[in-house]
């Protein structure tokens, strides 16, 4: 019952856009939302007809309801975003992240380094990144470090430095000669052939072409180099001329390792999401210059039951604000219309459909790997998982923690017989499996026999008060479907326990009373599992059958010796398995187990018979 202070707050509630916040009786947050209208998204948590575990607990814990007014959408994200990592509030998804990523840095100084750094300081410095992969960085700082002359000593380079007498008599970092510096270490007044002279101009021109490279961009470095080379070549000086060429493969080879996805594409950002019932997976791109400078991905907890369009755009506000991305067009699996001034686009076709691609093929294969992991580490939470998927696409009321699966087997009539295999939490249950003798049906009548079975099975479970299954999969198509649904209903379970068929043609799911059959995604977990199970039942089934039948044949062998009695049929089955095994055996084992006038009788027998 929604408490009279909580109406009165609803119903003065504006229907503009704005943030809401729910506190509990304690005055603490626990949920923070945006709205494009405030009074109806507020007001639908309190709909009778929510039927979400998760939001029901949200609303029995709601005391009081503040909120804020916008201008807005885009204000509201915003602001919903900012409030949320302010107050963590429980209820909301929190996208954590306890890594300190590391950066690349040019540092605010005369001659400035390029360096590798975990910490952001400040001081007018520019950082690069962050990067989440660190051969990336290393790769970069080889290709920087090679392309240019870059000082790596940490020594004060200013104007007044360099001048002072005391500077002059310890010469091991810079020598100023005019307007030339020399860079690396150096002793003493005479310059080393391995050190090397660069001006201050120069320098910081090379600076600017590192800045290019750390935003991604390759062809001015190039370009610049293949004019030096050029250069050299012209006056003669082919030695030179080969080092700017051995630097001009690195950059091309950087390129080549580079993902180049097209030279069209310029100043883009890439997400796509996949979910199931309990998580979200993200991944982002990064693109710039026809390459993709950047990649992560993310694993999201769901809180709240959320829709994938809210997990996207809570994940691009953040992934963006932590790359430090302004890019103004976006691509995506989900489209989003007047957000944040960002151009959003769901590509069908092209190079933008291509890229979208390539996304969703690391978020699956990201998703994937999370599951092995959990699979391995949480074996509970991975059988959670598929039961929650299959409760949503078998279109289930509960979990089926417990499922029991029927299979019919015979050839031509003969020997009919009938399994039912468990399963619980999404595995098998070997010890509950159960093997039927057809016993009132004559002749191959599968859906008389599917009758029989199912009407047994739960009978005695009644008579035994043992707990019925959550779900049924019988295997077979619309006949043999109905046939179980007779069963159960001679024992008032039709509406207790939830029933489904399984066709092996088009593995076509059949539900009572419904015509139009449910065709579930090939790679879906929940097919997965529903195929197992026919499968695990398909061979106990079989495997009975074929045992019996051989059991039959061969029984019906034995019985035709003249002068052995049951005892030493059972005696000799038990020791040798079969004829075929009997015929090859020497007489003096025979006569061991059973004497020398029953093995003359045995071996008489089956001389004739050979």
């Amino acid at each position: 019952m929604i408490s009279p202070s909580l109406k009165i707050e609803l119903s003065t509630m504006p229907s503009k856009p704005g943030v809401y916040q729910f506190l509990n009786k304690d005055n603490a947050i626990i949920y923070i939302g945006k709205a494009k209208n405030l009074k109806k998204r507020v007001s639908s948590y309190f709909r009778k007809t929510i039927t979400s575990r998760k939001t029901k607990n949200l609303v029995k814990n709601i005391y009081e309801i503040k909120h804020v007014i916008v201008s807005t959408e885009s204000d509201a994200l915003l602001l919903e975003n900012s409030l949320i990592k302010k107050y963590q509030p429980k209820y909301n998804i929190l996208l954590r992240d306890d890594k300190t990523y590391p950066w690349i840095c040019i540092k605010k100084e005369r001659f400035p380094r390029v360096l590798f750094t975990r910490k952001i300081v400040k001081d007018g410095s520019e950082y690069y990144g962050p990067y989440t992969n660190y051969k990336t960085i290393n790769i970069l700082l080889d290709l920087i470090n090679n392309l240019y002359p870059l000082r790596i000593s940490n020594y004060n380079l200013s104007e007044k430095q360099i001048n002072s007498e005391q500077e002059k008599l310890s010469l091991r970092i810079l020598k100023k000669s005019g307007n030339t510096l020399i860079l690396g270490f150096h002793k003493g007044d005479i310059i080393d052939s391995n050190e090397i002279l660069i001006s201050e101009n120069e320098y910081e021109n090379n600076i600017k072409f590192v800045r290019e490279i750390l935003k991604g961009k390759l062809s001015p470095s190039k370009e610049k180099l293949k004019s030096k080379m050029n250069e050299f070549s012209e006056k003669l000086e082919f030695e030179n001329a080969q080092k700017v060429k051995e630097k001009i493969q690195l950059l091309e080879n950087y390129q080549f390792r580079s993902t180049v996805v097209s030279s069209k594409l310029n100043n883009i950002d890439v997400f796509s999401i996949i979910s199931d019932q309990t998580h979200a997976y993200v991944n982002y791109l990064q693109v710039a210059y026809g390459r993709v400078i950047r990649f992560h991905n993310i694993e999201i907890k769901k809180k709240l039951d959320e829709p994938d369009n809210e997990l996207l755009l809570i994940s691009i506000i953040n992934l963006r604000e932590k790359f430090q991305s302004e890019n103004k067009t976006i691509i995506s699996n989900i489209g989003f219309e007047n957000i944040l001034d960002i151009k959003f686009i769901v590509p069908k076709a092209g190079d933008n459909k291509k890229l979208l691609d390539l996304s969703l093929r690391n978020t699956s294969q990201f998703k994937l790997e999370k599951l092995k992991k959990i699979q391995i580490v949480d074996p509970e939470r991975h059988s959670n998982r598929i039961l929650a998927q299959m409760k949503m696409d078998l279109r289930l009321n509960s979990n089926p923690v417990h499922i029991e699966c029927f299979d019919n087997s015979n050839i031509q009539g003969s020997n009919p017989v009938a399994s039912c295999i468990v399963f619980k939490n999404a595995k098998p249950s070997k010890k509950d499996y159960r093997l039927f003798n057809i016993k009132t049906v004559e002749g191959p009548d599968d859906y008389a026999s599917m009758e029989e079975v199912v009407y047994r099975r739960y009978k005695r479970m009644l008579d035994e008060n043992s707990n019925l299954p959550d779900l049924i999969v019988i295997d077979g198509g619309k006949g043999q479907l109905s046939s179980s649904i007779k069963a159960l209903k001679k024992l008032n379970l039709e509406k207790t326990i939830a029933i489904l068929g399984i066709a092996k043609r088009l593995e076509e799911i059949f539900y009572p009373n419904d015509p139009i059959p449910l065709y579930l995604n090939k790679k879906s977990e929940t097919l997965k599992v529903i195929q197992l199970m026919r499968n695990e039942a398909h061979r106990f089934a079989i495997t009975f059958h074929r045992n019996k039948r051989s059991k039959q044949a061969l029984n019906s062998s034995f019985d035709s010796i003249p002068g052995l009695g049951e005892k030493t049929k059972v005696k000799l089955l038990k020791k040798f398995k079969s004829l075929k095994i009997i015929s090859k055996t020497p007489d003096d084992l025979l006569i061991a187990e059973i004497g020398k006038s029953k093995t003359k009788k045995l071996r008489d027998f089956l001389n004739s018979r050979s």
